[in-house]
């Protein structure tokens, strides 16, 4: 995943109480889900002042959303390219295979399941969140669906963020709505199908 950058706010941030605050946050949110969380208990555990972290974030939202981005990217990392073998079907089974492990991670599901639920209710935690890390991911998927079109393995007119959706929604919603069981299987099963609807057609014989 990328992260896009944080506006100044006028006053350095020192990373290693940056680093040690949203490691704290995440291991809070792991713990007592996102309604236990609060910026005091989180202040008390990282051994910062709670105004410390109020200077760095208007809520614990944007906390949560930078803790997730920081458990997974690391601090000022940039998500890798997804990975171009040539082989399309793997490459995206690869990829989805790995989402589904996260998600699976009792202590991502459940900081993922409380930040999902506030983006619906705060207008401002869904634009973060779109900026900083549901956009920048949808635009590596592209990135890598553009490739195949010019390799010829998919068809040339299909609607990349459309295709993105194709592959990857089914595990999310599979997810958010606790519908079935998510596995490497299951995540395989999904980008075989869906790459059956973006071939390139048959040419008419």
């Amino acid at each position: 995943m990328t992260t896009a950058p944080t506006r100044s706010t006028g006053r350095r941030r020192n990373p290693t109480t940056r680093a040690a605050i949203l490691a704290t946050a995440f291991d809070v949110v792991a713990e007592l889900g996102y309604a236990g969380l609060t910026i005091e208990k989180v202040a008390a555990r990282a051994g910062v002042g709670k105004q410390t972290i109020y200077r760095w974030w208007p809520g614990k939202g944007a906390l949560v959303l930078d803790a997730v981005l920081e458990r997974t990217t690391g601090a000022g990392a940039e998500a890798a390219e997804l990975p171009d073998t040539g082989d399309l079907e793997a490459d995206l089974a690869d990829v989805l295979v790995a989402t589904v492990r996260e998600l699976t991670d009792p202590a991502f599901d459940r900081a993922l399941r409380g930040l999902t639920a506030a983006i619906v209710e705060d207008a401002e935690l869904a634009r973060l969140y779109q900026e900083r890390l549901d956009g920048p991911m949808r635009e590596l998927k592209k990135r890598r669906l553009r490739s195949a079109q010019e390799a010829g393995q998919l068809d040339p007119g299909v609607d990349l963020d459309v295709a993105v959706d194709l592959i990857f929604a089914p595990v999310a919603q599979r997810w958010s709505e606790r519908s079935g069981p998510l596995t490497p299987e299951v995540a395989r099963a999904v980008v075989r199908h869906a790459l059956r609807g973006l071939a390139l057609p048959d040419p008419p014989r």
